[in-house]
Parts: structure tokens; sequence; C-alpha cells
């Protein structure tokens, strides 16, 4: 069975949803029976987030422009099944392993172990069967300043090639400061990688805009992990200063993408991972829950709609890709055409190829200890 909700506007509206609530419908059955649950939450200024347990996939969020209108700010589908038919990954939980792993293959504690090779020769966002492509636990909670939702997922010794049993604890809240939380725990019975994230594609124009490439970005980061041809990280940390991936004060998206640089060609445009700065100093915008370990990681300004979003994380990179393998053939919701480079992504993680890199910080989680890591987006509009 399939339920297909109604669309948001496509050009936007000017009523917000219902203040303050979380409610929870069924979405559909995935091709092997299992039931999908669909979890609408609003905070008490309207903003709206739906979000699902196939994947932990975020269908949908919604927030106002600087004149009031609402729009539908993130790029997906209208129902289950294309998700399950082929997704570059709108909207879900990544994991174990956010990013590539170069060769599938990695050694740990003296043992060697071969993941699937599902982009190129390389492993990517956990596999053939990632955490974006089962269905997970959900339970909807309100207090009195946020609503979200708590997934849950228990993944087995072996799943995809990764070793030890991973039990694994994503929360979004969604907080009246018009913060969207994510929190991510896992425990192993095996010393295993771990590298969780998120990938919301965004384009803050709106459900109709055709681009991202006048979104002004800015990312805190001095240093990037340039690539070889495969998307796999040299292994240096290479300063950004006068290159194309200097974005430590506003750019366009657009401004460099096409210039004749040797990394832009690997990727076909952005596809890289930043070596955050962690300012601690850099915390506007935060409620005092939040947390002190977190540092700013970037800021993405829509001229037009004047749409803001803030990202703070407490880990070390983030990857910023620019949407370069859309190319039209995926029809979203509504039916439209999502082209090139119309959707970008910010994903908070540890560097690609950790485990084979040992100059990077570590991504092995062991018995007896938390992976433990939050990320927020925080939504604004520039008057």
């Amino acid at each position: 069975m399939l339920i297909t909700l109604p669309l948001l506007p496509a050009c936007g509206g000017s009523d917000p949803p219902m203040p303050r609530s979380i409610a929870t419908v069924p979405f559909g059955t995935t091709s092997t029976g299992e039931v999908v649950d669909l979890f609408t939450m609003t905070n008490a200024n309207g903003i709206e987030v739906r979000a699902i347990t196939y994947g932990g996939i975020i269908l949908s969020i919604k927030t106002p422009d600087r004149d009031g209108r609402w729009d539908d700010i993130v790029l997906g589908f209208d129902s289950l099944e294309p998700y399950e038919a082929g997704s570059p990954y709108f909207g879900s939980i990544i994991g174990r392993y956010g990013n590539r792993i170069a060769g599938g293959r990695f050694t740990l504690d003296g043992e060697t172990f071969a993941l699937a090779t599902n982009n190129g020769p390389n492993h990517l966002h956990g596999g053939d069967i990632g955490f974006d492509k089962v269905v997970w636990r959900g339970e909807p909670f309100e207090r009195e300043d946020a609503v979200g939702v708590v997934f849950t997922y228990s993944s087995p010794d072996g799943e995809e090639g990764y070793p030890g049993t991973l039990n694994v604890r994503v929360t979004y809240t969604l907080t009246d400061a018009d913060e969207l939380i994510f929190d991510y725990h896992a425990t192993t019975d095996r010393a295993t990688p771990v590298n969780l994230t998120q990938h919301s594609y965004f384009n803050l124009a709106g459900a109709a805009a055709d681009n991202v490439l006048g979104h002004e970005l800015t990312i805190d980061a001095s240093r990037f992990t340039p690539v070889d041809s495969t998307l796999i990280p040299t292994g240096e940390l290479v300063p950004v200063e006068g290159t194309p991936f200097d974005f430590r004060t506003a750019r366009s998206i657009g401004a460099r993408i096409d210039v004749d640089d040797p990394q832009l060609q690997n990727g076909l445009g952005y596809d890289h991972n930043f070596v955050l700065d962690a300012d601690p100093n850099v915390t506007s915008g935060l409620t005092e829950n939040i947390g002190a370990s977190l540092h700013r990681a970037a800021f993405v300004l829509e001229p037009v709609t004047g749409r803001t979003l803030e990202i703070h994380t407490e880990e070390p990179g983030i990857q910023f890709y620019s949407g370069n393998f859309l190319d039209g053939t995926i029809a979203g919701k509504a039916g439209r055409a999502y082209g090139h480079r119309s959707g970008f992504c910010l994903e908070t993680q540890h560097y690609p190829d950790s485990p084979n890199q040992p100059a990077f910080p570590s991504t092995i989680l062991r018995p007896g200890e938390e992976y433990a890591t939050r990320t927020v987006l925080i939504f604004g509009v520039a008057g």
C-alpha cells in the first residue's frame, strides 16, 4: 500500500501550519511488507518538518521567507515508492559510514574487512543497503519548548560487511527557537567504524526554484581534503586560501564552480570535505540547551527570499556537495524534474576514508564506548 500526502504549495503560501504539535500517520508499506510511519513536527512559530521511519528520511522542511511566504526547502518525493526505487540519499540518515571508503576495504585490529563497492571502485554511505534503506523505529515526543522523534535501529554483526552489532539512536528535535537538532548515539559489541550524518538536499529559494548557484555560502574552514579522480582523499589538508574552496567569507555557490581547477574537475563541482576551524567564539543564534562543545560550520543565505540556514556541529568536518550529479532524470515532488545543481548538501562528518587514513581523526568505536555527536540547523530570515 502506498500513501501520497497532500503536496506543499509549489510557490509558497501565506499561512503557516498550526502551532507546536507532533502527529503520526501511516506513510505506506515497503516492498518487503514493513509499515512506514510519517511524523509531522511543527514548532510554535509554524516551522514544519516531516520525517518517515524509512531511512529516517526528512520529506520536507517548511519555512517562511522575508515576506512571510511559506515553502518547502528540501528536495525529495511525495510517496514511499521512489525512495525505495532509487534515491540519491534525499533527506536520509547515512551510516554506518557516511562518505567514501577507498576500495571498499579497511583493516582493523589486524583483520581486513570487505565492503560493497557501490560507487565506482569505492564504498559509499554504508553500502548497498545502508541506514538510508532500512526501516527505523520511531518514537515521537513533546516537551515545553520542542517536539521531535527518536529513531532507533540495530545493525547486526556483518551487515554490509561491517563488524559488530551496532545499536543506533538518532533524535530529531525541532525547537521553538527554529533549530532542528540531530543527536547521534551508538554503541557496539565489537570495534567498528562509525560516521553518521544527515543527507538533506536544500534549496532555500523554495520548491519551484531551478538551482542553488545564487545561494551565498560561508564555510568556517581554512583547509579542505583534496581528492583523487574517484573522490577519495589524498591524505593532505590543503589551505583554501587562493583556491575556489575559500568560503571563509560569503561567496555565491556558482561564482567559481566552473573554473579550471583540478579538484573541481574531480568532483564535477564541489563534492569535498572541509576541515572545520572549530572557533568556539562563533556561536550566534544558539539556545542555552544546545551545548558548549558546538562550533559554527556554515551559513547560507538565499538573497531573493532572504531565507538563511546556519549549521553548528561537534564534528571536525563538513561535506559540501553542490548537486553535481542531479541531471533532470529524477522526478521529485509534484513530478518536478530535479535539474543540475538544484540542491546542495552540507553533511557534518568525520573525514572520508578515515579507516584507511591514520592521520585523520579516528572513526573507530569500541565496546564500552559511546558514539555521541550533535549537529544543529538554525532556520532564519535576513531582512
